[in-house]
């Protein structure tokens, strides 16, 4: 039976490997501004948007890494159209590190990149094999050594397939964040060590998750929808995108 993978939800299920604990003396403390601002950023996140799962259509880790790989600098429905068929003729990380890299560009030639992607996703499967035994890895030095696996792609493997929190900072992460004043950075390490510091590790997989969904359903690049937006009295940037 394929295996089911958790969906983000109020009720927080991820495991904190490796994630530093608070203290007594953390709990005690004040508030800081900035961590205040991201609480009630993520509660309102949270009930707007209260239970939501990857949108990417997948059974299995392998499958999810492959999907997330595919969706760099693309939509995921776009993605979700290109899958059944690759995973169907290459189910596993052997079939897939043998497949010839023209006949994986056949099948995901509609996405963005496909020739980059198809090497990167030969060459990864074929590091699942000879590194691996077959199986996804789940910690992030691991994952980040694999072809077309950075940090924000790690991530969302942690946190969907292993339960391991973790803040996924893609194209709509890095833009919210910065618009909501969470952070000045623009490299996106930086803006997850930002967010990281302003939440529990156990809250970082939701939010990033819902504040991606939110980018793409709400908060636009170009024109957001600030009238609509359950952020509207939480957001320093609302008058200068309305204006």
């Amino acid at each position: 039976m394929p295996a089911r993978v958790p969906s983000v939800s109020n009720a927080v299920t991820e495991r904190c490997e490796a994630a530093p604990q608070r203290s007594n003396a953390d709990r005690r403390r004040r508030e800081t501004l900035a961590e205040k601002s991201a609480r009630a950023i993520a509660g309102r996140l949270a009930s707007a948007y209260a239970d939501v799962e990857c949108p990417l259509t997948h059974q299995n880790t392998f499958e999810l890494l492959v999907a997330v790989i595919l969706s760099a600098q693309c939509t995921d429905a776009a993605v979700n159209k290109v899958t059944p068929a690759l995973f169907r003729r290459y189910p596993t990380p052997l079939a897939l590190s043998q497949a010839p890299t023209a006949d994986i560009e056949s099948l995901i030639r509609t996405l963005g990149l496909f020739r980059a992607k198809a090497k990167s996703l030969k060459r990864c499967a074929q590091q699942l094999v000879e590194e691996f035994n077959g199986e996804v890895p789940s910690t992030m030095d691991e994952l980040t050594k694999l072809a077309g696996v950075g940090r924000k792609t790690a991530n969302v493997i942690r946190g969907h397939a292993f339960g391991i929190p973790g803040i996924a900072v893609d194209t709509h992460c890095k833009r919210l964040a910065r618009r909501l004043g969470l952070t000045r950075e623009q490299d996106p390490t930086k803006i997850e060590r930002d967010l990281s510091k302003t939440l529990p590790p156990e809250e970082w997989t939701g939010f990033s998750h819902r504040l991606i969904i939110h980018g793409r359903r709400v908060c636009h690049a170009r024109k957001p929808v600030c009238a609509k937006c359950d952020l509207n009295s939480l957001c320093p940037s609302k008058v200068a995108e309305v204006s």
